[in-house]
């Protein structure tokens, strides 16, 4: 064979290799396609390679501070009705703003929400690439048309449900973590999760915040804003409403916004769908919880004890998904206390401004909280149970501080076994004789909520299948917590007191729509519907004979011999 016989034949096995291997790509590429996996490896090409226009905000991070009474953490003086006053609950001190926070009106409501409509009307249009620009996030193929099923008398149709964003979305949200550095993604997403899935589902986003974290609202607004002008879209799109009951009471109110995502207290939370029905008005409430972390008796107490702090003090307790109630079987009950003291009475609580020293918990947000919880843990003691660490805030320091608390021998006889604590106690209760099911009764015997819940066990299919999957909860974490909210594609949100409805993951992002069918002829220059004869106005003898043949032709599953009558009658025209 001569040299150019085989560059050929090497170039002829180059090629077919070539086509074999495009060929494959290009299956591999339709398989992947078909499970969503090329949507995504597309999105992460997209975030690492798309070039993001930077920002640059400061924020006024002011250190002048002015002394204010213990206990006199006054919000709106009488002398300045229109201010509301903003106190870091590390000192107690009035945190002072070049402009001043102010207590809006039912008129300064209305004003911000005309202005959110008007900049919604261009923002729907447009397209998700340009909203991912913005807020480095995906979710459309969950708001694109979603294809239905038409069954055999509608075969000559399409059926689709549209999500049409809602307009104005209001969102009354308690932020607790704003005081906090954000230092987890976690927290991150505890400020602008609404905000994300609003504004991607087309909505411009209305957001009254708690009197008591505006200060920092304020700031990070700022941030969310200038992302918008900066892509060249309307900040007016985000909105800010800041003030007392009221305030969120005419937000709840305003003709313009379609629909409320509420989180706090179910008391509140029963007021605010209150205010919505006469509106008819679409609401989502989450009213936080009182989840529990089970501790089976063949855990490994070095791998569990982390989890546990985590749980209970993360954030100082204050958050709605946090381990309220902590259920130790029998056989690990002194063990896992006797492992745990040392590690809660460690726990270093401070303010996060000292350089001095890095705290592990920091204050209450709310001032009122420390005698909520101080009542709650006299409650559990004056009916047997017994204070390890903690237990008891000093009234006279500066700053909103309860102490870090190891409460043991709960039973569920105490109020703070049902009530949510929503600060840093860990409660410990004991199950007798290692039982799943006096596990699964002492959870649910007496507390209303059903937020989320976390179990750990040496057996996954025990923890999972013996005791998980029983629990009344909106979302469960196996040998883990808080996870579910680390996954943005699940849903959160609870059952029961915690509330319904829910935000984040598929659930989420069409709960901010509102959902249209629509029903288009499949082959419209071919087949369109039309009425038959005998089903037209008026009708005849032979209608109701033509309108049981079409019952018999797709209903009667039991004769074929009834189907074939059925059709000649209809070829009959009844």
């Amino acid at each position: 064979m001569t040299n150019e016989s085989c560059s050929a034949a090497s170039d002829n096995a180059f090629l077919m290799l070539a086509q074999y291997t495009l060929i494959a790509l290009g299956l591999l590429l339709i398989c992947l396609k078909s499970k969503g996996i090329l949507h995504q490896l597309d999105l992460w090409l997209e975030f690492f390679l798309t070039s993001v226009p930077a920002i640059s905000v400061e924020l006024e991070l002011s250190n002048d501070e002015k002394d204010a009474p213990k206990g006199s953490q006054t919000l709106v003086d009488k002398k300045q009705p229109h201010i509301l006053n903003c106190y870091n609950p590390s000192s107690g001190c009035c945190l002072a703003l070049s402009i001043p926070v102010p207590n809006m009106s039912e008129k300064d409501v209305d004003q911000v929400c005309q202005a959110a409509h008007t900049a919604q009307k261009t923002w729907s249009e447009t397209t998700f690439a340009q909203r991912r620009l913005v807020l480095l996030s995906e979710g459309e193929l969950w708001l694109q048309k979603s294809y239905r099923s038409t069954g055999p008398l509608m075969m000559h149709k399409d059926a689709f449900v549209q999500y049409v964003p809602v307009g104005v979305l209001g969102v009354i949200a308690q932020i607790t973590f704003l005081f906090i550095i954000i230092i987890t993604t976690t927290q991150f997403h505890n400020l602008l999760n609404h905000i994300l899935s609003g504004l991607f589902a087309g909505n411009a986003v209305v957001t009254k915040v708690s009197e008591q974290t505006s200060w920092s609202s304020v700031q990070f607004l700022r941030i969310v804003r200038e992302a918008l002008s900066v892509c060249g879209h309307s900040p007016d799109l985000v909105q800010l409403v800041t003030g007392l009951g009221p305030s969120g009471a005419a937000l709840v109110d305003h003709p313009l916004v379609g629909k409320i995502i509420f989180t706090g207290s179910p008391q509140v939370g029963a007021k605010v769908m209150a205010g919505c029905a006469p509106h008819m008005k679409p609401v989502t409430l989450e009213l936080g919880g009182k989840d529990p972390m089970v501790l089976t008796e063949d855990v490994s107490m070095k791998a569990i004890l982390p989890w546990v702090m985590r749980g209970c003090f993360q954030n100082c307790g204050q958050n709605c998904c946090g381990i309220e109630r902590v259920y130790a079987y029998d056989s690990i009950y002194d063990t896992f206390l006797e492992q745990v003291k040392p590690l809660v009475e460690a726990l270093n609580q401070g303010n996060p401004n000292d350089d001095k020293e890095v705290p592990d918990c920091g204050a209450m947000v709310m001032n009122q909280q420390l005698h909520l919880i101080q009542s709650l843990v006299d409650d559990a003691v004056k009916k047997g149970a017994k204070i390890l660490v903690g237990g008891k805030f000093d009234s006279s320091q500066k700053g909103n501080f309860y102490p870090p608390t190891l409460l043991v021998n709960v039973t569920n006889e105490m109020r703070i076994a049902k009530e949510e604590v929503f600060g840093p106690v860990m409660a410990v209760t004991r199950v007798p004789k290692d039982s799943d099911e006096e596990c699964l009764r002492l959870l649910h015997e007496v507390c209303p909520f059903g937020l989320g819940a976390s179990v750990y066990s040496g057996s996954q299919e025990r923890a999972f299948k013996g005791i998980g999957q029983h629990i009344q909860s909106g979302m469960l974490t196996i040998n883990d917590f808080g996870v579910n909210y680390l996954i943005q594609s699940l849903p959160f949100g609870g059952w029961n007191e915690s509330g319904f409805g829910r935000f984040a993951g598929p659930e989420g992002l069409r709960a901010c729509c509102h959902e249209r069918s629509i029903v288009l002829d499949k082959l419209p220059s071919i087949i369109r519907t039309s009425i038959p004869p005998p089903l037209q106005y008026p009708m005849t003898k032979s209608s109701f004979k033509f309108g049981n043949s079409l019952i018999q032709l797709f209903y009667n599953d039991g004769s074929i011999l009834a189907k074939l009558k059925a059709i000649v009658t209809l070829c009959k025209g009844g």
